[in-house]
């Protein structure tokens, strides 16, 4: 018998977790969302035939898994209320609002005891192509980490990091990381732009460039580097590409792009913490 699940919180990333869930064969009926938007319930409903409701506390009582797919920022207030609920049926609790570490989570639970996995995932799990980092606290069983795993690989890859400070790391490279990649594919887009080709396709140009070296990159037996290397010729078009980005510090600004998320990810921990 499947677990019977509860998104508290019914966006998009929750939509695309029991999205993907329900395309690899769950079932429908044992997943329920929540939110107070009706119109979302509904068309969640309406598209894959889950349990809506607006009362969070009811949902909660009769879950054997409760997914908190709500902004960080709100994290606290919708927690809260549910401290009674959550005695009832004592579920894993998975949360992938960024920056709440699970001290936390079990503070605004009630109940530092329950079983709390933290993950970030990443909007590509829209598509079922994300990547998430998922952390489990020492002594969690192994049972509630396979649990967790399977509910999270229904959306893409999942990696296990082994300390929870390493989810800011995750969030640096992965969480946020799609939206680095979009503003490259708007470049590459204007540029192609630039220089005569129309906008549709330079964007189709460049999109599928990303999509097919992101899959040679997946599928080669080598690294990236090399795979670089392979369409480098001395003296050649890309070579001289490559040049250009060396000079203008390409590497650089890459890694001061991921130490700003990584470190607005730990102050974020600290401001939700304390507040």
């Amino acid at each position: 018998m499947a677990s019977q699940l509860t998104f508290i919180g019914a966006g998009n990333m929750a939509s695309a977790i029991f999205g993907g869930l329900i395309d690899n064969g769950y079932p429908a009926e044992a997943i329920t969302a929540t939110s107070p938007d009706e119109a979302m319930l509904e068309q969640h409903r309406a598209r894959y035939g889950i349990q809506t409701t607006s009362d969070n506390a009811a949902a909660v009582s009769e879950a054997d898994v409760v997914i908190l797919a709500v902004k960080p920022q709100i994290m606290r207030e919708v927690c809260e209320p549910l401290q009674d609920a959550l005695q009832i049926s004592r579920p894993l609790v998975i949360s992938i609002a960024a920056g709440l570490t699970i001290d936390t989570l079990g503070q605004w639970l009630g109940d530092d005891s329950l079983p709390i996995i933290r993950c970030m995932p990443n909007t590509p799990a829209l598509v079922g192509q994300g990547a998430t980092g998922l952390y489990a606290p020492p002594g969690l069983s192994e049972a509630h980490r396979a649990l967790a795993g399977d509910l999270l690989s229904a959306v893409g890859i999942i990696e296990w990091v082994e300390e929870e400070t390493l989810l800011s790391a995750v969030t640096a490279i992965a969480g946020s990381a799609p939206a680095y990649f979009f503003y490259m594919l708007e470049a590459m887009e204007n540029a192609g732009v630039a220089r005569g080709l129309s906008r549709d396709i330079a964007r189709r140009l460049a999109i599928q460039t990303a999509l097919g070296a992101a899959h040679m990159a997946k599928e080669s037996e080598h690294d990236p580097k090399t795979l670089k290397q392979q369409v480098m010729s001395p003296k050649g078009t890309t070579e001289r590409a490559i040049a250009s980005f060396e000079q203008a510090g390409f590497e650089k600004m890459v890694d001061d792009a991921t130490l700003a998320c990584f470190e607005r990810a730990e102050s974020l921990a600290r401001e939700l913490r304390d507040q």
